[in-house]
């Protein structure tokens, strides 16, 4: 279905720009257009799509924030075991620690 939209907007927009038949006609174009965007089906499609792309991103951004914070505390309860067992390899230079700021994105695969 999104292949058929594309197409026809392409078709639109090529036949727009490429047409022959003036301003006219450019403007029967222009104005059919924006009925049918102003339409009530369209606006009503519109905001079904706009509220499930809403709520896809919401639940999302929690999934994240939720998977972050729980490889952050699994990080914090295996530092402690870590550094120890640096320090008695490497006494001289511990290695130093670092930590990802709020929101930066970390990666699971090492």
């Amino acid at each position: 279905m999104r292949g058929r939209l594309m197409f026809a907007a392409g078709f639109g927009i090529g036949y727009v720009f490429g047409t022959r038949a003036g301003r006219e006609r450019f403007d029967q174009i222009r104005e059919k257009a924006k009925q049918f965007w102003q339409s009530d089906t369209v606006q009503e499609a519109a905001g079904a799509v706009q509220a499930k792309a809403e709520r896809i991103y919401g639940s999302g951004k929690q999934m994240m924030t939720e998977r972050a914070h729980r490889m952050r505390e699994k990080s914090m309860h295996q530092r402690p075991q870590q550094e120890g067992q640096q320090q008695q390899e490497s006494p001289e230079r511990p290695e130093a620690s670092w930590e990802p700021p709020v929101g930066f994105p970390v990666s699971t695969s090492y």
